[in-house]
């Protein structure tokens, strides 16, 4: 039991980091809107270990990657937005995660709901900006992110890689 624990413990504070090196480093940063592949270890961590695990593997990444490579101190509200897309993950894809309506409200949830609703709220909140002038940029990036997100995810849940993962960790 211990060392089951251990190991999802280790592998998660394993996923987090690549998160935060996909999200910090490894993405396109534009003026209130970034594109990364920073959801996919996220989605890993959801298949894996359920919708708590991956809501606080997200906060957590968020938090951490803030602190340690942002000039701003964590805002709460990306964090909730960070928990709640993990959230998401994990409750749709937890249980049937090679099923394609499931990989596709998963991921519209997220980046319509979650990530253009919620996190431009917070940008107008920070910015001071109306949310109105937000919006064009931001719902270009979902359109981009939507189906970034579903072949990634569909690719991530192929039964030859959750094998691999599941035999390694």
């Amino acid at each position: 039991m211990l060392k089951s624990h251990t190991k999802k413990i280790v592998l998660t504070a394993m996923l987090i980091a690549l998160e935060i090196v996909l999200t910090r480093f490894l993405s396109v940063q534009l003026p209130a809107v970034r594109i990364s592949f920073g959801f996919i270890p996220i989605v890993m961590v959801a298949i894996m270990y359920g919708p708590v695990f991956a809501g606080l593997a997200a906060a957590l990444a968020d938090i951490i990657g803030v602190s340690l490579f942002s000039p701003f101190p964590p805002f709460p509200g990306f964090v909730a937005t960070a928990f709640a897309a993990g959230i998401v993950y994990g409750l749709l894809l937890r249980k049937n995660p090679k099923s394609l309506p499931r990989i596709i409200i998963a991921a519209g949830i997220v980046t319509v709901i979650i990530q253009l609703g919620m996190d431009t709220l917070w940008l107008q909140m920070i910015m001071g900006e109306a949310y109105i002038a937000l919006l064009p940029p931001r719902i270009i990036r979902t359109l981009i992110m939507f189906p970034l997100q579903v072949v990634c995810i569909r690719f991530v849940v192929q039964e030859r890689f959750l094998r691999y993962m599941r035999q390694r960790f």
